[in-house]
């Protein structure tokens, strides 16, 4: 069973955060929700979180990808974090699956994960926090270890890239037949 930490911070989007996690574990995935400072997470339009764990109490050995929803001021918080910023270097470093979807690749970007001409898309307008790197504007995007989402309605593109860069391509394509959302 694949395992995957996802880190709310407060401001974090609703749709990125359920329709990933929910996909995820519809596939037979382990998905921790992982407060980045409590258990009690407050999304960006009122939706209230109770993670299962501290993000403290996470550690890169235990995951199989980290995925990071978008949202703001949730984002921000994300990219302001050391403790965020080395977490997503380590699993890089093992060569896991690290994910980020709307505004989140700004945290990719600080932490140097998408150098070296990485294909990556994200939500529009965050060009001052990418050094110059451009987004393919793409529903999502694989590049090796590392998966970006557009935004809010890229949730099940980005869950989908997400499962197929976690070995599970037949099974999101089994799943999503079921649901009715193409691929």
């Amino acid at each position: 069973m694949k395992k995957i930490v996802m880190i709310l911070a407060d401001g974090f989007e609703e749709i990125e955060c359920v329709t990933v996690c929910d996909v995820l574990r519809r596939l037979g995935c382990e998905v921790v929700l992982a407060g980045l400072e409590a258990r009690n997470v407050h999304a960006a339009n009122g939706l209230n979180i109770t993670a299962d764990a501290l993000f403290s109490e996470c550690t890169p050995a235990e995951f199989d990808a980290v995925a990071l929803p978008g949202g703001m001021p949730g984002s921000m918080k994300l990219r302001a974090s050391a403790a965020v910023e080395a977490f997503i270097k380590e699993m890089n470093r093992e060569k896991k699956i690290v994910a980020a979807i709307c505004a989140a690749p700004i945290v990719l970007a600080k932490a140097g994960l998408l150098d070296n001409d990485r294909r990556f898309t994200m939500y529009p307008g965050f060009d001052p926090y990418l050094d110059g790197r451009i987004p393919t504007g793409n529903p999502a995007e694989i590049d090796g270890n590392i998966v970006t989402g557009k935004g809010p309605g890229a949730s099940f593109a980005f869950a989908a890239a997400l499962a197929m860069a976690l070995g599970l391509d037949s099974e999101v394509a089994r799943l999503y037949e079921q649901m009715f959302v193409k691929l």
